[in-house]
């Protein structure tokens, strides 16, 4: 990407979304000069220009958060970025992890029923690390299973063999019911082996290469 590409506004600034790398969620909007632009591409690490301190800022620099970033796009008219990241902990200054969490009609977005599709997994992934960081064996199913890695692999052959007998013979739902099973007890199974779902994934895209 040439800088001179960019169509930067009357300030001398771009919009920058900053996204996670593996789980898509949008993470903050921020904006970029040029000299944090450079600064980014240079460090590996995002870095914005704050409109009310008129000053170069380094994400994560007081706090530990940084963002290592993975990917750099611009959009069609070369007036918006896209940051592809890795965060090292909450984007928000709140601690939130996103700094998206409020809905304008009062929901909560991390609420049950009101994550969008994309971020249930990621959700889940975060769920299985907190019970295995936190959970003795037996306080939750999910403990319970990360205590005896066997178990999880002949619940995933069982899951697995539910669902194709339900693609067989029953309804569109109990195949859905039954694949959310399989996923839940996969994910937990690649927790076991410090593994994430975006391990196959990447797998997944270099077969499509």
């Amino acid at each position: 990407m040439d800088t001179s590409d960019l169509t930067f506004d009357a300030a001398g600034l771009l919009p920058c979304i900053v996204q996670d790398w593996n789980s898509g969620e949008v993470l903050t909007l921020a904006y970029m000069n040029a000299d944090a632009l450079e600064r980014t591409r240079e460090t590996g690490e995002m870095h914005f220009f704050s409109r009310s301190r008129q000053e170069l800022w380094h994400k994560g620099e007081t706090s530990g958060n940084v963002q290592h970033v993975k990917a750099l796009r611009y959009d069609c008219d070369a007036d918006a970025l896209l940051a592809l990241v890795e965060p090292t902990g909450p984007a928000c200054h709140t601690g939130e992890r996103t700094c998206f969490y409020r809905g304008l009609d009062g929901a909560d977005p991390g609420g049950p029923g009101e994550q969008a599709p994309y971020e249930v997994l990621p959700a889940l992934e975060r769920t299985i690390a907190a019970r295995r960081a936190a959970a003795e064996p037996g306080e939750s199913y999910t403990a319970f299973l990360l205590a005896d890695p066997n178990h999880i692999g002949e619940k995933v052959e069982e899951e697995a063999e539910e669902v194709a007998r339900a693609a067989r013979e029953e309804t569109d739902e109990r195949v859905a019911n039954e694949a959310a099973d399989v996923l839940y007890h996969l994910t937990v199974l690649l927790a076991s082996r410090n593994l994430t779902l975006a391990d196959p994934q990447k797998i997944l895209d270099q077969r499509r290469r």
